[in-house]
């Protein structure tokens, strides 16, 4: 299911915002941590590459996700995902409600996303993965850093079907370990990345960069490494013109000797052509003087 553009989100009400989402102790922060540079990461590029033409979005992590905010008192029905992603949003009204209210925003988001931990990891993939499906959200990812210790499998994924259930989406499993699924509503695909450890880590797969998006300073290093590609291949093509201009005037100035060798070739024909119609005329003059001569000297 490809999700379409859809209409610019009502103007927020004037009510408090919600509370923040419980913190659960066993999540183990340094990895949290990363999940949330890779959900930076995954904001920057749709500010840089939005979804839509001219779309806004929003990328949010851990805040509740709910139908309407009195859903918060009812156990089971506002899910508070470690990563949500929606397309076509007012995000600064979505970020001062301090959740995601779907009768306040026309619509739910496009994605979420859970990173198993000890106590929740079984509701993951059974309890909430119902809740997502009743809430409309297209796809619902799973991410266990611990390769399915926690969960039912290291990475999982499910599509929203036209009946309302979830469906899961393939998933691949490259030679070097790494396990990727093909998200249709971010264009990108979701991997679990073997790390050093036994833990591995959660990418996003960029397929038309051809490369995972870059935190900033890969970004920076990408760019000066191209950059001094680029000022390298214009070096290159500027020395072969070099050459080939030095060809070129080399081959002028050979041009230039063989006219001038054969120019003097030419003159030094013309003037011994010249010398010798001078003899030949100053031997016909010799001849005519000396016939003359024998005529007067007859009797």
């Amino acid at each position: 299911m490809t999700t379409k553009p859809h209409p610019a989100q009502p103007t927020a009400g004037r009510l408090p915002p919600m509370p923040d989402p419980p913190r659960e102790g066993d999540m183990q922060e340094g990895l949290h941590f990363d999940v949330l540079g890779e959900a930076a990461l995954l904001s920057l590029h749709f500010a840089a590459y939005p979804r839509y033409p001219e779309s806004t979005s929003l990328v949010a992590t851990r805040a509740y996700l709910c139908r309407h905010r009195d859903d918060l008192q009812r156990p089971g029905l506002a899910p508070y995902p470690d990563v949500m992603v929606a397309f076509e949003v007012d995000a600064a009204a979505i970020d001062a409600n301090n959740g995601y209210e779907i009768s306040q925003v026309g619509h739910p988001p496009v994605l979420a996303l859970e990173v198993a931990s000890p106590t929740t990891g079984v509701n993951d993939y059974t309890t909430k993965r119902d809740i997502y499906a009743r809430l409309r959200v297209p796809e619902y990812w799973r991410f266990d850093y611990t390769g399915g210790q926690y969960h039912d499998a290291p990475l999982g994924g499910d599509r929203l079907t036209p009946e309302g259930g979830y469906r899961p989406i393939e998933l691949h499993t490259e030679p070097d370990g790494v396990i990727w699924g093909y998200s249709e509503v971010l264009e990108l695909s979701l991997c679990w990345v073997p790390g050093n450890s036994p833990d591995g880590y959660l990418r996003f797969w960029d397929h038309a960069a051809g490369r995972y998006l870059l935190e900033p300073a890969e970004e920076a290093a990408g760019r000066i490494a191209e950059r001094a590609g680029r000022l390298a291949a214009e070096a290159q093509v500027n020395a072969a013109e070099t050459r080939a201009n030095a060809e070129h005037n080399a081959r002028l100035a050979a041009e230039t000797r063989a006219n001038a060798a054969e120019s003097q070739v030419n003159a030094e024909r013309d003037a011994r052509l010249a010398e010798r119609d001078a003899r030949l005329a100053a031997e016909t003059r010799i001849q005519q003087l000396e016939e003359e001569l024998r005529r007067r000297e007859s009797p």
